[in-house]
């Protein structure tokens, strides 16, 4: 027995056929707008950029209020040594550190938690997530950055001021300095987006950074002095740190040139990584 079910006319009325959403394209713009929002919603985004400022702010004021504390009774030689920029920016080596390590949890938080499956399903180009990620830390960082710098600067002088050593920004090289550190982090931080796209591991990211940072460094004072004349100046943080100093070290690049050799490290680090991040699974 079949029983017809009836229909009322305005109920039929309401049923629209589906239209297909045309406007869902993947976008550089749309895969960068869900990298801000996925940056700012871990907790360990907060903690790093926390630590980071800190860090330099409170390394700066600290080396600044001993030395104004020990300048009465400090020896003629060590004065005569004195740059007042660079014992402000002193946090800088502390910074480096903290926010290198959170530019490799940008990419390898993603790879432990499986959440990088999701992305690249996302954006199956895949790329535009590498891009994303490397705009959306470039902004964060350089804030961050440039911000700690010169909050350590005005405060490490202020210190330094008790006993008449401080300078100003109007001095030779001064702005430079304190702007090329907080650029320095900005790029330190990048090179650490880099290799978590290369490592794919925490850990050997993070040891991967500070090898490059601290390590070859000192291996290369082990090196014959024709050889490292030739290398040391080249090395990473050696080129890149000659934008944080006032007057740099003998035998070492000049500061912007230092800069730029920092820059290719870091390009030729994205490029590595773009190539691996279309090879490889996910």
């Amino acid at each position: 027995m079949t029983t017809d079910i009836a229909v009322p006319k305005h109920a039929a009325a309401q049923v629209e056929p589906r239209v297909p959403q045309t406007d869902l394209k993947v976008t550089q713009w749309r895969v960068l707008r869900s990298e801000w929002v996925k940056f700012w919603s871990l907790r360990s985004s907060y903690i790093t950029l926390a630590a980071t400022v800190l860090g330099m702010i409170g390394f700066g004021v600290l080396f600044s209020a001993v030395t104004a504390n020990r300048w009465p009774v400090m020896e003629a030689a060590q004065r005569l040594r004195f740059e007042p920029t660079g014992v402000s920016l002193r946090g800088f080596e502390l910074a480096q550190l903290i926010i290198g390590v959170l530019g490799v949890l940008l990419v390898t938080g993603e790879y432990g938690t499986g959440m990088i499956r999701a992305s690249m399903s996302a954006a199956p180009k895949r790329l535009p997530v590498v891009w994303a990620k490397a705009i959306v830390f470039t902004v964060v960082a350089f804030v961050a950055g440039e911000v700690s710098a010169f909050v350590a600067f005005f405060a490490g002088q202020a210190l330094l001021s008790s006993q008449h050593i401080q300078t100003s920004l109007s001095a030779p090289e001064v702005l430079r300095t304190v702007f090329g550190t907080g650029l320095y982090l900005t790029m330190v931080g990048l090179l650490g987006v880099a290799l978590g796209w290369i490592i794919r591991s925490t850990a050997g990211g993070i040891a991967t950074l500070f090898g490059l940072l601290l390590v070859l460094p000192a291996l290369s004072d082990a090196l014959p002095q024709s050889w490292s004349q030739h290398i040391t100046p080249y090395l990473p943080s050696n080129a890149g740190q000659s934008l944080t100093a006032i007057h740099p070290d003998t035998g070492m690049l000049a500061p912007w040139t230092g800069f730029w050799v920092f820059c290719i490290y870091i390009v030729a680090g994205f490029i590595a990584a773009a190539i691996l991040v279309r090879r490889r699974d996910a």
